[in-house]
């Protein structure tokens, strides 16, 4: 068994999480935190990761496209840095870019509401985030867990 793997979407308001199955290949969404503190978020984040299991954290981050350093990217190191500190699990910063477009896509496919459709994307983003990982990893034949 590979262990289950958890996806951060960290923003600046709300923080969207996202769990695997046991075989590290199916990403579903596990909810939204609403953000606090650095800390405090950590902590919460740790709680849910031991909760389902995780043995990995996977943490969004934006990297531009001549790699610069944005806020957001900047932050998302923090977050990891923290996080790995806080749950003594190894964390990972992932690419992100196009997460939140293709979260909208899925909500658009799916047939939602016009009304729950501009609703917040963090969880759905994070699914997002953590698939694309199992995708890359899976396709390596890497095991990570």
């Amino acid at each position: 068994m590979t262990g289950r793997i958890m996806a951060v979407d960290p923003g600046e308001k709300r923080i969207g999480l996202a769990i695997s199955d046991e075989t590290a290949t199916l990403a579903r969404g596990l909810g939204v935190i609403k953000h606090v503190s650095l800390k405090q978020d950590c902590i919460e984040i740790t709680e849910l990761a031991k909760k389902n299991e995780a043995t990995r954290i996977i943490i969004g981050s934006p990297i531009g496209e001549n790699n610069e350093d944005r806020p957001q990217t900047r932050h998302a190191q923090k977050v990891a840095e923290m996080l790995a500190e806080v749950s003594g699990l190894p964390v990972e910063l992932w690419d992100e870019n196009g997460s939140t477009n293709r979260a909208k896509e899925i909500r658009l496919e799916s047939g939602a509401k016009r009304d729950k459709r501009g609703g917040h994307l963090d969880e759905v983003a994070a699914a997002v985030i953590l698939q694309t990982w199992l995708e890359e990893h899976h396709k390596d034949g890497k095991d990570h867990a």
